[in-house]
């Protein structure tokens, strides 16, 4: 459908109750905002539920892939990103490194009533562009409206669905000892540009949020080394969370190196400032790998040659023992256990 020929029909300027009441003003709101920027074939029927044709889907795998998450980062824009491109990029990570081909979203919304309907135009556009990037479609969705200070603005929810490629399979159960670990690139830089918009660090330079879709980056990957074990996007708990979860998984040690964890001046002089550990820091456009040490450099090279993987680097490799410890050995030469987060380090961070 022509999104210009579609003429208006929202005439408020503001959320109020009836968007959510299921009459015409929330009908008038999904058609305007969500259809107007969403439209496709899929969508646009307004049906209880996308119907997608199986026989398209058998061509790319052998297997879906389904996930979900939610989105309440505070503030709503940052620099890099907003809430409507990270609900887009997140899920479609999540797919990504898994195997999968992503290809179908769902935009679930909850807004609080007083919310301004340019800045949820604007929060949708967002993740049009983000959906557009990624190659993917929001095919169905739902809208709720809660009254004023039951929520912060604006909350989404987005599920996705995609095809795991045939023959496939990563699990960090299988990363094994002599393994490489790798990073994607810089870490931290998410975390710190919510820090810095939220006004709570002033810092010279710019930093943004890493906020990208990664699959075309695994894509590359997979390509140079189809033996790669396992991946994960280091989101909430950051670098020190997926590395333990590897290794808890693997039953091994992983040990990382201080002085190969490529990170930003200004997220070490932030941490070093509000105390905090740069390998909790959340990302949304990096991740971490862990593959053959035979395979290591090509793998490295692979994802250096691709924009999402510039500063890529190799960080450690995986050991025996202690099994399921992340040990990392110091720019003082000593050695120190990187557990998982605990506690909150950053609130409503994604």
């Amino acid at each position: 459908m022509n999104e210009l020929a579609r003429p208006s029909r929202l005439r408020d300027s503001h959320i109020n109750l009836s968007h959510g009441s299921g009459g015409k003003a929330m009908r008038a709101l999904i058609e305007d905002v969500f259809l107007g920027a969403f439209s496709n074939t899929l969508l646009d029927p307004l049906e209880d539920q996308a119907t997608v044709p199986i026989e398209g889907l058998a061509r790319l795998g052998d297997r879906l892939a389904f996930t979900t998450d939610s989105t309440v980062v505070d503030p709503l824009f940052f620099p890099g990103g907003d809430i409507g491109s990270l609900a887009v990029t997140g899920t479609v990570n999540d797919l990504a490194v898994g195997g999968a081909v992503p290809l179908f979203l769902s935009c679930a919304v909850v807004l609080e009533e007083g919310l301004p309907v340019d800045l949820l135009r604007r929060v949708v556009a967002s993740m049009r562009a983000a959906a557009d990037a990624a190659g993917v479609q929001i095919v169905t969705g739902d809208t709720k409206v809660v009254e004023r200070g039951a929520a912060d603005k604006l909350f989404i929810n987005t599920a996705g669905i995609g095809v795991v490629r045939r023959g496939l399979k990563l699990g960090a159960a299988s990363a094994r000892p002599g393994d490489a670990v790798l990073v994607s690139g810089v870490l931290g830089d998410h975390g710190t540009a919510i820090l810095i918009a939220r006004n709570q660090l002033a810092l010279e330079g710019d930093i943004a949020s890493d906020c990208t879709p990664l699959h075309g980056l695994i894509d590359a990957m997979l390509a140079a080394c189809p033996g790669i074990r396992c991946l994960r996007d280091a989101t909430r708990g950051g670098v020190a969370t997926v590395l333990n979860e590897f290794a808890r998984s693997a039953g091994a040690c992983i040990r990382i190196r201080e002085r190969d964890l490529p990170l930003r001046e200004q997220v070490k002089g932030a941490c070093e400032i509000l105390g905090l550990d740069p390998l909790f820091l959340a990302n949304e456009g990096r991740l971490v790998a862990i593959a053959p040490p035979e395979d290591a450099a090509r793998l490295l090279a692979a994802m250096r040659a691709h924009p999402a993987g510039a500063g890529a680097a190799i960080i450690g490799e995986v050991t025996g023992q202690p099994a399921g410890t992340v040990i990392m050995r110091t720019a003082f030469g000593g050695d120190r256990i990187v557990d998982m987060l605990v506690g909150e380090q950053l609130p409503r961070i994604c």
